[in-house]
């Protein structure tokens, strides 16, 4: 039986990572290894690791890393305790594979560490592009560690094959969020007001931003003006979700704490929604409003548009129920009136996500297997293109 070590340390990974989870646990070919690391063992961030158990699965190592800091020196220490806590991890469970979602850098020390110890890293979500942010870097650095590769639309396979990567380990596969879509039951509005101590009986919109981490002191000011903003749309109630422990994210959840207390009735911030209750969310909502990934991975797939503000998702793939804005409070305030169009005059009633794959998690087992099967190697040749 081959050992699958699954690596999540934030509350939206581990959302997106769940129908694979569930897969590998039930494999009799397989044994899972679950370690939970990052903001899922910070009370700051809500203890999510908690969510991980209530859904069945056994916790088999944490890593605790995060230190009480969002200043790049901070995050850059909490990378090497990172890398230090996986070192043992790695060494006392042994795994035949090390599973990487995406683009953190808890991942990023996850990566190190299992390619030091030769354990054959598979990624999810490489040759992707978010040029706002370090996770760019990051994601293509944990591309040139991996051995096998899946991407959720074909231009991200070919990005990932342009690395140098061998294009018989690289798979598109769609994304995994979008199956959750797809196979998941769902609150009903009532339920999910419920569920969160929030009526949702009137029109609401989602609310997330992160700050744009390859620039410098501009996260306050940014999300002060999408609050203004959103002041002059006063028929929508308002949900926030809080943001990651990026550079900067405790000034925007401070605002966002300050702005629920000074609107009780119309807002509240939440810092995890867990995946059922966030899908649930996008299913009722006018709009998702800020700069998160899901707003153009998971929201489509929901007909909803999505306000995407400045530079964060730079770079990405986006469909049609993408509207483009910068973050001044004008540019922020036509977006959404733009996006009040679109819902309005429901051109995106029949359109399709194009991150949506077939068979998502089960194609990725499969390939994982079959590379296992064939003696794991993690000696990788460069491919060049001709």
């Amino acid at each position: 039986m081959k050992k699958v070590c699954v690596i999540t340390g934030t509350r939206a990974e581990y959302g997106l990572l769940k129908p694979l989870i569930s897969r590998i646990n039930s494999d009799s070919e397989m044994q899972l290894q679950l370690v939970a690391t990052g903001m899922h063992l910070s009370p700051e961030f809500g203890l999510t690791y908690k969510e991980i158990k209530q859904d069945g699965f056994e916790i088999t190592e944490s890593n605790e890393m995060l230190l009480s800091s969002d200043t790049p020196n901070g995050i850059t220490k909490s990378i090497g305790l990172g890398v230090i806590g996986f070192a043992d991890i790695f060494t006392r469970i042994m795994p035949d594979i090390v599973m990487i979602l995406g683009d953190r850098y808890e991942a990023l020390a996850a990566a190190v560490a299992a390619m030091v110890h030769r354990v054959p890293i598979a990624h999810i979500h490489g040759g992707e592009l978010t040029e706002g942010v370090i996770d760019d870097s990051v994601r293509h650095a944990i591309t040139k560690m991996s051995m096998l590769h899946f991407t959720s639309i074909e231009h991200y396979r070919k990005r990932v094959i342009q690395l140098g990567e061998q294009p018989e380990r690289v798979f598109c596969v769609g994304a995994l969020g979008v199956e959750n879509i797809r196979t998941r039951t769902l609150l009903g509005k009532k339920e999910l007001g419920q569920s969160i101590q929030f009526s949702l009986e009137e029109p609401y919109v989602i609310v997330t931003f992160h700050p744009v981490t390859l620039e410098e002191n501009t996260a306050g000011a940014q999300f002060k003006n999408l609050l203004v903003a959103l002041d002059k749309f006063n028929k929508y109630k308002i949900i926030f979700t809080k943001s990651n422990a990026d550079t900067e994210g405790r000034s925007i959840n401070s605002q966002i704490d300050e702005y629920t207390k000074a609107n009780r009735n119309r807002a509240i911030g939440v810092s995890s929604l867990g995946t059922i209750r966030y899908l649930s969310a996008l299913k009722y909502c006018e709009m998702v409003i800020g700069n998160s990934s899901s707003g153009i991975l998971e929201a489509p797939s929901f007909h909803i548009p999505t306000v995407n503000i400045g530079d964060r998702q730079k770079g990405r793939i986006k469909g049609r129920s993408i509207i483009d804005c910068g973050w001044t409070e004008e540019e922020i305030t036509q977006g959404i009136e733009k996006a009040q169009t679109m819902k309005r005059e429901g051109c995106l009633e029949k359109e399709r996500n194009i991150y949506e794959g077939v068979n998502t998690s089960e194609t990725i087992v499969k390939e994982v297997k079959n590379y296992l099967k064939n003696g794991g190697v993690v000696k990788k040749v460069f491919n060049d293109i001709k």
